[in-house]
Parts: C-alpha cells; sequence; structure tokens
C-alpha cells in the first residue's frame, strides 16, 4: 500500500526548504536536539535548544533524559511566555526528527499561530545554525570530555554555556556583538562607537591602514537557506553561522 506502484521510477529530487528572511527579533527560530554523554554507555541525555536566527541569542536550551514531542511543545511554550514573545507569525524550522514532527508539537504550533519549517531529511545544511551552535558549544575548551555524570550536571553546564555565549562571545556575523546586545538592541550605540574609535585611530596612525576601516555597520537581514545558495554557499553559510 505505501510502495511506489506506477509505471514511472519514484522521484528522488528533495526540493531545498524556501528562504526564510529576518529582518529583527523573533521573526525567525531554528531548533534542533543534541546528544550529551550519559555515565550509562549506549545512554544520552538530550539538549533541546532553540536559537534567533537574527541575533543568534539561545533563547531556550534544555536537558532532557529522553527525546519528546510533549516536551518540545511545553519547552516552546513556556520560552515564549518567559520572554514575553507572541508567537502568532513567528517562523520556527527545524529537522524531520519526531519531537519537531510528531502531532502535538504541530498542534501546538498550529494553536498558537506558528508557521513550521523543515529542512529535507538527511541535509544538515538546511538548519545550519543549530548545527553550527552544536558544533561551538563541542568545541568549547571547558566542553566535559568525559560524560556527564547526571542530567543536573549537564544542565549546570549548559546554563554556563548559554550565559557565555549570550552575554559574552562576539559573533562575528554580526559584527562582533554579543547575542543578547544586539537581541535588544544595545548593538547600534555599540557599534557607533567602535567606529568612531576606529575612525580615531585611524587619524593618528594612517600608514597602519592601506584602505578604508573595518565596516561596522548594522547587519540588517539574515537569511535563511537563501535562494540563490549553491553548494558553496551553503558550507559559506554554515560557516557564517558559527
Amino acid at each position: 500500500m505505501v510502495n511506489h506502484r506506477l509505471d514511472s521510477k519514484p522521484s528522488t529530487k528533495r526540493y531545498r526548504p524556501e528562504e526564510k528572511i529576518a529582518s529583527g527579533p523573533c521573526q525567525v527560530w531554528s531548533w534542533d536536539i543534541t546528544y550529551l554523554r550519559s555515565p550509562i554507555k549506549g545512554s544520552f541525555y538530550y539538549l533541546y535548544m532553540f536559537i534567533d536566527i537574527w541575533s543568534r541569542k539561545i533563547m531556550a536550551a534544555q536537558v532532557f533524559d529522553e527525546e519528546s514531542m510533549e516536551l518540545s511543545a511545553e519547552l516552546f511554550t513556556r520560552t515564549c511566555f518567559v520572554h514575553g514573545v507572541q508567537p502568532e507569525g513567528l517562523i520556527l524550522h527545524s529537522d524531520n526528527g519526531g519531537p519537531m514532527k510528531g502531532s502535538t508539537m504541530l498542534a501546538t504550533l498550529q494553536q498558537l499561530g506558528v508557521v513550521p519549517s523543515f529542512s529535507r531529511p538527511k541535509v544538515s545544511d538546511d538548519n545550519p545554525y543549530s548545527e553550527s551552535l552544536f558544533r561551538t558549544m563541542k568545541y568549547r575548551p571547558d566542553y566535559p570530555g568525559k560524560a556527564f555524570q547526571s542530567l543536573e550536571q549537564a544542565q549546570s553546564w549548559t546554563n554556563d554555556f548559554v550565559c557565555w555565549y549570550n552575554t559574552v562571545h562576539l559573533h562575528s556575523s554580526i559584527s562582533f556583538t554579543a547575542p543578547d546586545d544586539r537581541h535588544y538592541g544595545r548593538d547600534v550605540d555599540i557599534l557607533h562607537k567602535r567606529q568612531d574609535v576606529y575612525e580615531q585611530a585611524r587619524q593618528k596612525n594612517p600608514e597602519r591602514w592601506s584602505q578604508c576601516t573595518r565596516n561596522w555597520n548594522q547587519v540588517e537581514i539574515v537569511r535563511l537557506n537563501p535562494e540563490s545558495e549553491n553548494s558553496a554557499g551553503q558550507q559559506q553559510q554554515f560557516k557564517e553561522a558559527v
């Protein structure tokens, strides 16, 4: 009943997701789940993480002991409430995992007026912001080389990472500002002051610059799966998401 029964061959083409554009915070979110090693071999903790692609701010990061669409729906709803976000019209992008496309999660998104968006099966480049965030997290010097001994320890380490990432980490793709500063609009003043400092330095030591100083303008538009991207563009987008 579920097999392809026509004379023609089944289509193997997987259409790329439509381009998503964010011009401000809380317009497009990306989320995913990654494994964290537990003390029991073959058993894992699961880190659910939501990120705003415009500001790169981690909106939620919660460790659970299972993958579940009910937990996904509950965490997303709580995240919107905690941050005072009106979810209607928000685009939420993810891969095709069960917690993402489960009936409970989809029903919750529909009830809240959220627009779901999904990657192509087995194409990690379609969700580069979450994938790159996990890579940044697991390549931190203080990331444990051994398994987390408890769910509480995993959550505690995750909380410290989120605090560092949102408030201290200067993200190269948003003009070396911290995600929290960009999310709450403080980056504009920071970038203006930085531009003034560079201009003063250039006037005092013009020989240090053969051309103009670095562009410190705010990055106004962030795109997810841009229409013109090709295989090389996908790799570049992945790098810029880090």
